[in-house]
């Protein structure tokens, strides 16, 4: 099979199951493109996934950012299309149906599983690619100090993003 059409089908299925996103994904993803397919090494990968957080836009810039690496700008849309278009379809539909449920305790508990759903399914792949990306005691410890500073604190994240590049850039993680 052609990698075009191997990434196509293989996004498109990925789209149906994506609630919360491709950050959701993401364990799946790396698994696919580093370790199953072999498209990207992993470094490649963590940069991919680190210019698609930081750029502004779509959650999905990671897998774009993939099929651009295969095939050029036609691998770019490509990716880019499979990952929507089958879960846009699905979320048309559900929302109609949703919206023709006239009860509102039904409805509020179908929106409450599906928040749920996805934040599980986020927090899930965060820890994932924390176990794929993590080498050494330092990296898990400023991994740690993020998950606390996060929770219990109301300060920006940018100052995380300082602390990290200035331990990275002193060769610590």
């Amino acid at each position: 099979m052609s990698i075009l059409l191997s990434l196509f089908l293989k996004l498109s299925a990925f789209s149906l199951v994506a609630f919360g996103g491709v950050s959701a994904l993401l364990p799946d993803l790396l698994d696919l493109a580093v370790y199953q397919e072999r498209w990207i090494d992993l470094q490649t990968f963590s940069d991919y996934f680190a210019i698609a957080q930081a750029a502004p836009g779509p959650n999905f810039m990671t897998v774009t950012l993939l099929g651009w690496h295969l095939y050029g700008v036609i691998g770019a849309f490509l990716a880019t299309f499979a990952i929507a278009w089958p879960s846009s379809i699905l979320i048309f539909y559900l929302q109609r149906i949703l919206l023709g449920i006239k009860d509102p305790l039904k409805k509020q508990a179908i929106q409450y599983a599906a928040a749920a759903l996805a934040i599980g399914l986020v927090l899930s792949s965060a820890w994932e690619i924390a176990l794929q990306i993590n080498h050494g005691v330092a990296a898990y410890l400023l991994t740690i100090f993020t998950i606390l500073f996060t929770v219990f604190t109301r300060w920006h994240p940018l100052y995380l993003i300082v602390l990290g590049a200035i331990l990275g850039s002193m060769g610590l993680i």
